[in-house]
């Protein structure tokens, strides 16, 4: 989307986790520490945050509003929790209201899944076991959002994910 869509800006989230090979700071993650991603939450700099298998995950307002106020279109990648916060913040916050749509991508299925996460090879047995247990859970959860697209190909997800972002910029103007 973000190759395809120049007017379209992926937002950085945060994270206390460590960065994976290739990682880089301030592009694909702010990597905090445990102490300043606390604090962060403290002073109240995050639009939506949460513990998130055994690390703490969120999103800074300044992120966002900035890029929002000048009429830039952003793409968030978080978790059921996250979405679900954005979601709710967006009924009060004058500057998100009528500006978020949310997309569940669910796999095609379990099994798909699992060979995917093993095929990053990122993760021992227990966490791919832990993150499989969350993806069963946050699948429950998909009929709370806006849209919902069952992954088929990289081509197909993406000319899918194009067809809402296009419906989606109607619907706000």
């Amino acid at each position: 989307m973000l190759a395809e869509v120049p007017a379209l800006q992926r937002v950085v989230t945060s994270t206390t986790r460590a960065p994976r090979k290739g990682e880089r700071d301030t592009i694909d993650y702010y990597f905090f520490d445990r102490s300043t991603f606390l604090a962060k939450i403290e002073a109240g700099e995050f639009y939506e945050h949460a513990q998130v298998h055994t690390s703490l995950y969120g999103t800074l307002k300044s992120e966002i509003q900035e890029k929002l106020a000048a009429g830039t279109n952003l793409l968030l990648n978080i978790d059921v929790q996250g979405a679900a916060t954005f979601r709710e913040t967006a009924h009060s916050d004058p500057l998100l209201k009528g500006h978020v749509a949310s997309v569940f991508l669910l796999p095609p299925n379990i099994e798909e899944l699992e060979e995917r996460l093993r095929g990053r090879g990122t993760d021992d047995e227990a966490e791919i076991a832990r993150r499989m247990q969350v993806a069963r859970d946050e699948i429950k959860h998909r009929e709370n959002y806006d849209h919902c697209l069952t992954s088929a190909s990289k081509e197909k997800d993406f000319q899918s994910l194009l067809t809402i972002y296009e419906s989606e910029l109607k619907r706000i103007r």
